[in-house]
């Protein structure tokens, strides 16, 4: 059912600090940082030749990301995120199983601008998850 990893995402305090980390200390390409208010994030894209690293930052009071540094104040790993070709064909063979998808359980469109959801990280060994239709 899951692709190929999409990306590994990873909340920073500092975007600006942390994208230039990866430009300048590890040489790579660094997208322009991008406000996805729906998400409450603000995130930077790292792109690498087999997969992407995707910085987040709080975006606004509310931002999911805030209470993920509060608890993490150096940051770390958020979540990551698979590639399925159906996203409501996969929702569905998880519920099925058991799984619980968080929000409404409607795919919400991400920052690649395509339908995406979140599953239970307590359904999957600790780990958030996202799905990125492709």
């Amino acid at each position: 059912m899951i692709g190929r990893l999409n990306h590994v995402a990873i909340a920073v305090p500092d975007l600006a600090a942390a994208s230039a980390q990866y430009a300048e200390t590890l040489g790579a390409t660094v997208g322009a940082p991008q406000d996805e208010p729906e998400h409450g994030v603000t995130v930077v894209f790292i792109e690498l030749p087999n997969t992407k690293i995707e910085l987040l930052h709080p975006l606004g009071e509310d931002s999911p990301i805030r209470g993920f540094l509060d608890k993490n104040p150096a940051g770390g790993i958020h979540h990551i995120c698979y590639e399925v070709e159906d996203i409501l064909a996969a929702r569905d063979r998880l519920t099925a199983r058991g799984a619980r998808i968080l929000g409404s359980g409607e795919p919400k469109i991400g920052a690649h601008g395509k339908p995406v959801l979140f599953l239970h990280p307590k359904d999957f060994n600790g780990t958030l998850i996202e799905l990125e239709q492709v």
